[in-house]
């Protein structure tokens, strides 16, 4: 999730440093951390790190460190004094008579190495709970983040749900259907077999008295019973009812976890993979129109939870 927080301290003497920390984040699955540090405070990039990975999980996240000086006259020019030259001339002399392609001082860097210290370094304790509170501000932003991205899912778990239940009446109707269309082929070929046994049948012989019917000639009433089986098989095949409540219950879960808070970002990544399984199942059972139109909504609703289900912590 994304957020960001700044915070400022300062140590205790009037000639103190200021230490300013901002922490920014943005989505990631997993934590990728970035310390940006003044030379002075290398020391406490593991303490920085442990602080970072005890309070986020996830995002990439950048925390940086900068120092100002709090005296009113830091911002002037520095005035180097003549000893001070004079020891960089020396040791640029001795460089170039050692490496003599070296470029030589700019006026720029010949005051920066001529810059005296602003005053005193903020204490470790100091900048390490000006972290702490930084870090405090971060989640508290991410938090109202959050909330927004538990509301967007919300409302997607009952568009999903919405979906289901307008699948769940249609398969009744296409087993109705394809049980009309076995009846209705049985019946076609029943007229042709009776049309086929009256042209074969005796000359003289009366209608109806065709060829003898071998013993594994079905019935009229067989084959419509056959009908009948073929139309019971295809409806348990297409039947969508177990894949329907089990996408119900992994929606119940997912609305248990949102309610309950945490760290719940790998368990919805594992459900939302569950509702797609679902959705597909109930894609490659359809039988009808309706029923495709109504898989593909709701792999569109799953695929927009996905995305956001792994930037949540």
């Amino acid at each position: 999730m994304t957020g960001y927080a700044s915070v400022a301290s300062r140590g205790a003497g009037p000639e103190a440093i200021e230490a300013s920390v901002e922490a920014r984040s943005v989505n990631g699955r997993f934590l990728d951390l970035s310390l940006k540090l003044p030379d002075e405070l290398r020391a406490l990039e593991p303490a920085l790190r442990e602080r970072v990975g005890a309070t986020l999980r996830r995002g990439k996240v950048e925390l940086r460190v900068s120092l100002r000086s709090t005296n009113t006259t830091s911002g002037t020019l520095p005035s180097p004094s003549d000893e001070r030259l004079a020891q960089l001339g020396r040791l640029q002399a001795a460089v170039r008579a050692h490496l003599p392609e070296a470029h030589p001082l700019s006026v720029h860097e010949a005051l920066q190495w001529c810059r005296e210290p602003g005053g005193e370094l903020p204490a470790e304790d100091t900048v390490l709970d000006a972290a702490s509170q930084c870090l405090d501000a971060l989640g508290r932003a991410r938090a109202r983040e959050g909330a927004k991205l538990k509301a967007m899912l919300l409302e997607r778990i009952a568009a999903l749900r919405d979906a289901a239940a307008r699948a769940a009446p249609l398969i009744p109707a296409v087993v109705q259907r394809q049980q009309a269309r076995f009846l209705e082929r049985w019946q076609e070929a029943l007229q042709g077999a009776d049309t086929a046994s009256d042209a074969t049948r005796p000359t003289g012989a009366p209608p109806g008295a065709g060829a003898v019917a071998s013993p594994g000639t079905l019935t009229p009433q067989a084959l419509q019973e056959r009908a009948l089986q073929e139309a019971a098989t295809y409806a348990t095949r297409i039947d969508v009812a177990e894949e329907l409540s089990r996408l119900g219950a992994h929606l119940d879960e997912i609305e248990r976890l949102l309610a309950r808070g945490g760290e719940v970002g790998k368990r919805l990544d594992f459900l939302i993979q569950e509702l797609h399984r679902e959705a597909n199942t109930l894609g490659s059972k359809s039988a009808a129109l309706e029923l495709t139109a109504l898989s593909v909504e709701m792999k569109v609703l799953i695929e927009q939870m996905r995305e956001q289900v792994q930037n949540i912590e």
